[in-house]
C-alpha cells in the first residue's frame, strides 16, 4: 500500500493526438498530478509514470496502424476509499487485441516489455474491449 500526505478526489483527462511526440505529455500530465497529490510518495510517481507511459506509447502505436489515426485518451482518478488508490485507464480506437508476449524481450530490443511491466508494478490491470467501438481501453491500479 503507497502512503500519501493528501489525497484529494481529482483527476485528470486528456485526450491527445495518436503522435509519439505526446508520449512525453502523457507522463509529465501524469508526473504533474502525482506531484501535487502525493509529493511524498516518489515510488508511486515514477511508477505511475512509467506505466503510463508503456501503456500510452502501446496505445499510439495501435492507433498509428489506421487508415486516418484517432485520437488517444488518458483518464486518472482516485477511489474514494481510504486510503484510496490510483485508477488509470488509457483509450485508443483502434482494432486488434493487445496480448502478453510468449517469452521476455531480446535483450535490448525497444518493444515487448510494457504488459509485462504493468503485471509486474501495477496491483491489477486488464484489457477492456467496447462492444460497438473497435477500440479496447488497457487499465490499470496502483
Amino acid at each position: 500500500m503507497h502512503s500519501a500526505s493528501v489525497r484529494s478526489a481529482t483527476g485528470f483527462t486528456l485526450l491527445f493526438p495518436s503522435d509519439p511526440r505526446w508520449v512525453r505529455n502523457a507522463r509529465e500530465a501524469m508526473r504533474t498530478h502525482l506531484g501535487s497529490e502525493v509529493p511524498g510518495d516518489p515510488e508511486l510517481i515514477d511508477t505511475a509514470v512509467l506505466l503510463t507511459s508503456e501503456v500510452v506509447s502501446n496505445a499510439v502505436a495501435a492507433s498509428l496502424r489506421c487508415p486516418v489515426p484517432p485520437p488517444v485518451g488518458l483518464h486518472c482518478y482516485w477511489t474514494s476509499t481510504s486510503p484510496g488508490e490510483l485508477h488509470v485507464l488509457v483509450h485508443d480506437r483502434a482494432p486488434g487485441v493487445l496480448t502478453s508476449p510468449d517469452r521476455p524481450a531480446a535483450l535490448g530490443a525497444e518493444h515487448g516489455r510494457g504488459l509485462r511491466l504493468l503485471s509486474c508494478c501495477a496491483r491489477a490491470w486488464d484489457i477492456r474491449r467496447h462492444l460497438h467501438d473497435p477500440g479496447k481501453t488497457v487499465w490499470f491500479r496502483l
